[in-house]
C-alpha cells in the first residue's frame, strides 16, 4: 500500500518531507535545497569547497530540524575547532527557516587542494547539536568529536552516541553555473518505542533496521540532486517493496535570518548604559554585524 501526499511535480526544490514505514518501525526525512541555498551561500564569497561544506551542513540541519514537532522550537548545529582552517560552522532551523555561516582562514585554506578532507578543514574539533524546545523552554545538547569522512558521518555519530538512535544519513551536493542543489535523506529506527526524548531498548543490529538501512544506502547521488525527481517518488523507489510507506507533508523551506534593527535594539537594551556607551563609535552609533546575512546594522540611542 502506498500512502502519499501529492505535490506539484514542477516544484521540487526547497522542500522537506517526512515519511514512515510502519511495519519496520522506521521514520525519516528527505530534503532538497535550491534557491534558498543559493541565497544563503551568496552572503559571503566562499570558495567552492567551503560552499560544498556549508551546503551539506544546511541539508543536515533541515533533516534534523524536521524531526522537531513543537512549533517555534529550534535546532542548531555547530562545528568548531581550535586552530583549524575552518574556525566555526553554525547553522540553525526553526519552523522551516534555515540559516548558516562559515568562518574560515582564507590564507591557510588557499594551500589546500580542490577537495580537502574534513580532517584537513577542521583538524581536531567537535560537533555540537542543540535542540531548543519552545513549549517547555528545555534545551538538549549533545557534543561529539568531529570525526569521519564527512559532516554526515559526524552527525550519524552524534545520533549513535548522544541519542542511541540507529540513524543513516545520505547527502549530495551539485554545483553548476545555474546554481547549487543539495539534498539528503535521514532514516531512523524506533523499534521499541520512545518516551519523551529517552530511547528505550535500542538495538543497533535489529533485523528491521538492517533491512531499512540497506535500502537507504542504495540511494544514488544523481537521484538526490535531481530536481525532476519528486521526493515522494525517491522514497517510493527506495522502499517500494514495503507494504505501506506513509508520506507526511511538512513546511516549505526558506532563508530565515532573523536580524533586524528592532531585534538588535531589544538585545542591546539588556546591557547597562555604560556598556552600551563603550560599544559606540565616535558618532555615538553601535555597529552590529550579522554574520549570517553579511549586513551591518547601525544602532543609535
Amino acid at each position: 500500500m502506498r500512502t502519499a501526499h501529492q505535490t506539484d511535480p514542477q516544484v521540487q526544490l526547497d522542500q522537506i518531507i517526512g515519511f514512515s514505514i510502519p511495519d519496520k518501525h522506521a521514520r525519516g526525512r528527505a530534503v532538497r535545497l535550491g534557491p534558498v541555498l543559493d541565497t544563503i551561500l551568496a552572503a559571503h564569497s566562499y570558495p567552492p569547497a567551503i560552499k560544498h561544506l556549508l551546503a551539506e551542513a544546511l541539508v543536515l540541519t533541515a533533516l534534523m530540524g524536521g524531526l522537531i514537532k513543537q512549533e517555534g522550537s529550534q535546532l542548531t548545529i555547530q562545528a568548531q575547532t581550535n586552530g583549524g582552517i575552518v574556525e566555526l560552522l553554525v547553522c540553525d532551523y526553526r519552523d522551516g527557516e534555515l540559516r548558516g555561516y562559515v568562518k574560515h582562514d582564507a590564507q591557510r585554506f588557499a594551500g589546500l587542494g580542490a577537495n580537502p578532507s574534513l580532517d584537513a578543514l577542521f583538524g581536531e574539533g567537535f560537533l555540537a547539536v542543540t535542540f531548543d524546545l519552545a513549549a517547555t523552554g528545555q534545551r538538549y545538547q549533545g557534543i561529539v568529536p568531529l570525526t569521519g569522512a564527512s559532516l554526515s558521518e559526524a552527525v550519524e555519530t552524534y545520533f549513535a552516541q548522544s541519542e542511541q538512535t540507529p540513524t543513516l544519513i545520505r547527502s549530495a551536493v551539485r554545483a553548476s553555473a545555474a546554481g547549487c542543489i543539495a539534498s539528503g535523506v535521514l532514516l531512523q529506527h524506533l523499534a521499541e518505542g520512545e518516551e519523551g526524548r529517552e530511547r528505550l531498548h535500542v538495538r543497533l543490529d535489529h533485523p528491521e533496521w538492517e533491512h531499512v538501512a540497506a535500502m537507504g544506502q542504495s540511494v544514488r547521488h544523481e537521484e538526490l540532486v535531481d530536481p525532476g525527481l519528486p521526493l515522494e517518488e525517491l522514497i517510493w523507489r527506495l522502499f517500494h517493496e514495503e507494504r505501506e510507506v506513509r508520506i507526511h507533508p511538512m513546511a516549505a523551506l526558506s532563508r530565515g535570518c532573523r536580524c533586524s534593527l528592532d531585534y538588535y535594539r531589544t538585545l542591546l537594551a539588556r546591557f547597562p548604559a555604560e556598556e552600551r556607551r563603550d560599544m559606540q563609535n565616535e558618532d555615538g552609533i553601535i555597529l552590529v554585524d550579522c554574520a549570517f546575512c553579511s549586513r551591518t546594522f547601525p544602532i543609535g540611542e
